[in-house]
């Protein structure tokens, strides 16, 4: 098959590497600076070289903020049977552009990214493949993802969106909760540093990732039950109680069992 990837950055690079010794692979960027290093791909800079290798499968790796935009500027360039595909975290107008993109297309989301992941062994890891989806397309895609042996999920877009606003809006969320109150520790103690390199990972993300992640409809409520937990715990600990508080770590500890 002849695939090209829009954007080689981590995750484009990454799937470029998987990619490259099965099929044809193209890796397009308008910065040639991101292509030094590209292996076993050809290297394109320009739309109209995309139209001359003519693609059975585009794998759109641009950043989130630019995903619709990196489909739209090659798009012209495109034969008709082209699989559009895309792996953003973020789906808010995917399915519009879809839906008046005039081409099959699926959807998928690595629940993983360079930043925590061992791309080396990603066992432990999750994707998500949208239902929606091209049938063949969706093949394609969970052949690849088993044999990175990852855990596989089927969810709609509204599921998708649902699921990121709790998986990942918590975590951000307190995340920076707790990267806001910080100041320098000269003595810092283990679980401390353990936030803190989560903090400096999470804050290294680009900015409209995290602002679209948060901004996601769902978010708010999670956001509440948040709110929720942290004044039953404070008001726990200004109260002293000790049984209220063995009440709350048991459950706790059940809630991550």
């Amino acid at each position: 098959m002849k695939i090209v990837i829009l954007g080689a950055g981590k995750m484009g690079s990454f799937f470029a590497d998987v990619l490259s010794f099965d099929h044809e692979v193209a890796l397009y960027d308008v910065d040639p600076h991101r292509l030094r290093f590209a292996f076993n791909t050809l290297r394109m800079t320009r739309p109209e070289e995309i139209g001359e290798f003519a693609p059975d499968l585009v794998i759109n790796a641009a950043t989130v903020k630019y995903t619709i935009e990196a489909f739209e500027a090659v798009l012209p360039y495109l034969p008709a049977h082209a699989i559009l595909s895309d792996i953003a975290s973020v789906k808010t107008g995917l399915p519009e552009f879809y839906a008046r993109a005039g081409h099959p297309f699926v959807s998928t989301h690595p629940m993983f990214g360079p930043t925590f992941a061992n791309l080396s062994d990603l066992s432990t890891q999750h994707v998500i493949i949208i239902t929606e989806g091209d049938h063949l397309g969706k093949i394609f895609f969970k052949d690849i993802y088993q044999r990175l042996r990852l855990n596989i999920f089927e969810y709609s877009f509204r599921e998708h969106d649902e699921t990121i606003a709790y998986s990942l809006s918590i975590p951000f969320t307190s995340t920076l909760v707790f990267a806001s109150i910080m100041k320098h520790q000269d003595a810092p103690g283990t679980t401390f540093k353990k936030h803190m390199d989560i903090a400096r990972g999470l804050l290294s993300e680009d900015d409209y990732l995290l602002t679209e992640i948060l901004f996601n409809p769902n978010t708010p409520q999670q956001v509440r039950q948040i709110q929720e937990q942290l004044s039953a715990l404070l008001d726990i600990v200004e109260q002293k109680d000790s049984t209220r508080m063995k009440e709350y770590l048991t459950r706790v500890r059940k809630n991550i069992e």
